[in-house]
């Protein structure tokens, strides 16, 4: 089974596209949005970890600006490319040839072979692009799973969670035309967390790879520790654990739509479970075995340390 991956490659999406190819699934291709850093930074990863991982996959460029509103990046908590380190970074690559996502996205959807699965890591530009320009395309799309939103309170704000924030009119398009959405947002991922016990895990193996995921790990869980906390969320790559195995989660039915105005409630995901209250038209993960989905994610980064 073939699927896509639309994601603004950060250390966690990294990660998570580490755990969909660890696993059975064909990843046909990706696409690149700003979101984490600017496209020029998120290009520059995606040619880097292309390089370092030996992936083989097309990656194509997306869309540099949100659908209206002006760019947000996590550059503030991440860095200035959007993945922060301990010490080793990823090192330069030559560049990727420009290929366009959209164009990429509309012939991957028109080949009509088998079902077609997303898994979107980041804001959610392309694939609204894809749903104003080829309605009749993105309904072909059986699934998009999405990492975003937030249930009960945000992080990038304290309504919004960043992807979210980040361009909510393409979260509102892509309710508005009924694309199968499965949010996995941050409630759910802050179940799922990683340690200074598994960068110390990751060490023990000796390739240049491990010390270098293990630097990248370190320098993410550091955002946790240095604000207080023992561990920190692993987001994309929970999104990926539930996409690569959805039996480790519980997904609801639901209402959901996104605030677009108002200075402290902008980008903040409204989900209603009561029927009766409204029409359901996207599912959100409820439940998830947390250690299931770190035996995933772990097991995906140690043999790609290998």
């Amino acid at each position: 089974m073939g699927i896509w991956i639309d994601t603004d490659m950060g250390f966690d999406d990294i990660a998570a596209i580490l755990v969909v190819a660890s696993s059975n699934l064909v990843i046909d291709g990706v696409s690149l949005v700003s979101g984490n850093a600017p496209l020029a930074h998120v290009r520059d990863n995606a040619a880097s970890a292309a390089a370092v991982f030996g992936w083989r996959f097309p990656i194509h460029t997306g869309r540099e600006l949100p659908v209206l509103c002006k760019l947000e990046t996590a550059q503030s908590i991440l860095g200035q490319n959007g993945i922060p380190t301990v010490g080793r970074s990823l090192p330069s690559a030559e560049p990727l040839p420009f290929s366009d996502a959209f164009a990429a996205l509309c012939g991957w959807l028109g080949d009509g072979n088998g079902p077609k699965r997303i898994l979107a890591l980041g804001p959610l530009t392309n694939i609204a692009a894809l749903a104003l320009a080829r309605p009749d395309l993105a309904a072909r799309i059986d699934e998009l799973t999405w990492m975003g939103g937030g249930v009960t309170a945000g992080n990038h704000t304290a309504s919004a969670e960043f992807n979210a924030f980040a361009d909510p009119e393409a979260l509102a398009i892509v309710l508005a035309h009924g694309l199968p959405l499965r949010m996995v947002d941050l409630d759910i991922c802050r179940k799922v967390l990683a340690w200074p016990e598994d960068v110390a895990h990751l060490r023990q193996t000796a390739s240049e790879k491990a010390q270098l995921l293990a630097d990248l790990l370190e320098g993410y869980v550091n955002i946790a520790i240095s604000r207080g906390r023992a561990a920190m969320a692993i987001y994309d790559p929970t999104a990926a654990a539930i996409f690569v195995a959805p039996e480790i989660a519980v997904l609801k039915h639901a209402r959901i739509d996104t605030e677009l105005h108002g200075q402290h409630t902008r980008g903040r995901t409204v989900v209603e479970t009561r029927a009766s209250h409204g029409a359901f038209n996207a599912h959100f993960a409820t439940e998830i075995d947390a250690e299931k989905a770190r035996t995933i994610i772990f097991d995906a980064l140690r043999q790609a340390a290998a």
